[in-house]
């Protein structure tokens, strides 16, 4: 038995379990005091000392850390509109570039995880978290992911 799936079918596959993940990260967030009430705020100093790039680390000490429970509840709101969009193929264009941004963020924040004069590859290895998501999103984004299997689609007929 043969499955043919055409690209934009595949791409909506792609496109609807990411928003299983989304949907997950931001459950997390919005309904567990634990992040919103602590853990984001450790999250953010660890970034600020030790991940962040340069011209990020004030972003995120001088905006976001006093802040941080807004913020916390903010980054919740974010991914879970991601996953409700991606799941329901519902605005994934504006969802897409919401991501890109995030995930832009997030790498920003974590960059110098691996340490000070660490091999290249070693801070490439270390967005794994983030950087493969960006590209799905710059997908999602240039393919229009929402057309096919999703609510965008059936808005513009």
């Amino acid at each position: 038995m043969r499955i043919h799936l055409s690209v934009p079918k595949t791409i909506s596959v792609v496109r609807i379990a990411t928003s299983i993940f989304f949907l997950a990260f931001g459950e997390y967030k919005l309904f567990n005091p634990a992040f919103t009430q602590g853990g984001f705020q450790q999250y953010l100093q660890g970034f600020i000392e030790n991940g962040a790039v340069s011209f990020y680390q004030p972003v995120l000490s001088t905006l976001v850390l006093p802040h941080a429970v807004f913020f916390g509840y903010l980054v919740g709101l974010i991914e879970m509109f991601i996953g409700l969009a991606l799941l329901l193929g519902l605005w994934v264009r504006p969802a897409s570039v919401l991501g890109v941004l995030h995930m832009l963020s997030l790498t920003l924040a974590t960059w110098w995880g691996p340490g000070p004069g660490a091999p290249v590859w070693r801070y490439f290895g270390a967005e794994l978290d983030h950087l493969p998501l960006l590209f799905l999103f710059m997908i999602f984004f240039v393919a229009d992911a929402g057309q096919e299997w999703g609510l965008d689609g059936r808005r513009q007929h």
